[in-house]
């Protein structure tokens, strides 16, 4: 599979219908409010996806940040996973994008991925958007099958996304 392959996409028509966050015991939901906050996501980003990460020049510098747009799962007030609530303007008003999503490798298993994703998109709906949409890559699956849990499809938007996408769903059938 070339790496030039645009990401896959998944759209959620509807934020009317969001499930209330729900965390484990020794755990808070909270948004971006310190320099502290930056340096946070940077590590978090950087164990998630093994690149480095700047909060500054990827989120701050843009013009689509609000401090309340990133969110934080906190475990004993340090944050361990993340995901923001962005605006991509080529999508439309009405869509958010569901932007960044990261996870501390040694909480996995504990669905603060999508504790995160769904405060997240709590807050697009909060900000009036009636939808959303994401990009992820192909061999993301225990992120794919988070988002499909939020109510997630795939949206083919490339020629190569339907055969990439039947290939992600044998990946995740049972059994594999």
């Amino acid at each position: 599979m070339s790496d030039k392959l645009p990401q896959l996409v998944m759209f959620r028509s509807s934020l009317e219908d969001l499930q209330p966050n729900s965390l484990p015991e020794g755990y808070s939901l909270r948004h971006y409010n310190s320099k502290e906050d930056a340096d946070a996501w940077n590590n978090i980003i950087e164990e998630s996806f093994q690149w480095q990460a700047d909060f500054d020049n990827a989120i701050k510098a843009d013009s689509a940040f609000r401090p309340e747009r990133v969110w934080f799962v906190c475990h004993d007030q340090l944050p361990v996973a993340t995901a923001t609530a962005w605006h991509r303007p080529e999508w439309g008003e009405t869509v958010g994008y569901l932007h960044m999503v990261g996870l501390l490798p040694k909480y996995a298993g504990k669905g603060l991925g999508l504790q995160a994703s769904l405060a997240a998109l709590h807050q697009m709906k909060k900000e009036g958007k009636k939808s959303a949409v994401l990009e992820t890559d192909d061999f993301r699956l225990p992120a794919i099958k988070t988002y499909l849990r939020l109510g997630f499809q795939p949206k083919f938007t490339h020629e190569s996304h339907p055969g990439r996408w039947d290939n992600v769903s044998k990946l995740l059938s049972p059994g594999k």
